[in-house]
């Protein structure tokens, strides 16, 4: 799961902080940060046929505050209370099935309005939704790896299956 607490890329890192940060890149830094832990929430909790795939990355994430670097002992509270109010909007936009907008475009938003924009234009919207859609990709294909793919019996729909009953650990 170490791809959910990887660095953003440094061209992420400079574009949003032209378009939302006022150049500030480390602020910049921090959302991209954010999105990409709160993408791998989503993806466990999206994506998993019992709930201790979500469990346990949300344990991961919170474990990971005490151990970044880049947070002072003193602001790590900050930083894990700025993560679930980026998290609550990621989770919304994800959420919000009945908008006509594509969720990568909700997620953008998202992202670019918690990162301080005060304009969104759909340029910059799309961009924003592609960054957090490629984490969104990452995160599950992390999870993969880290919990394996389950398999379905082709009778049954994915709400009948009993959690490690089929596959190798319940996640589609």
């Amino acid at each position: 799961m170490l791809s959910l607490l990887g660095e953003p890329e440094a061209d992420d890192v400079a574009w949003l902080s032209d378009v939302a940060t006022r150049g500030d890149a480390d602020r910049a830094r921090w959302e991209l940060r954010y999105a990409r832990r709160s993408a791998g929430l989503l993806s466990a909790a999206r994506d998993a046929l019992d709930d201790r795939t979500a469990s346990a990355v949300a344990h991961e994430i919170g474990e990971s505050w005490a151990k970044d670097r880049n947070i002072a002992a003193e602001k790590r509270h900050a930083a894990e209370q700025q993560f679930n109010a980026r998290h609550r909007a990621m989770a919304q936009a994800m959420a919000a099935r009945s908008s006509p907008e594509p969720t990568s475009t909700r997620l953008g938003r998202a992202l670019l309005t918690a990162a301080g924009a005060t304009s969104l234009s759909a340029a910059d919207v799309d961009h924003a939704g592609a960054i957090v859609a490629g984490y969104l990709e990452q995160a599950n294909a992390s999870l993969r790896q880290v919990f394996g793919t389950a398999t379905l019996p082709e009778n049954l729909p994915p709400s009948a299956v009993q959690p490690g009953a089929h596959g190798s650990s319940g996640r589609r």
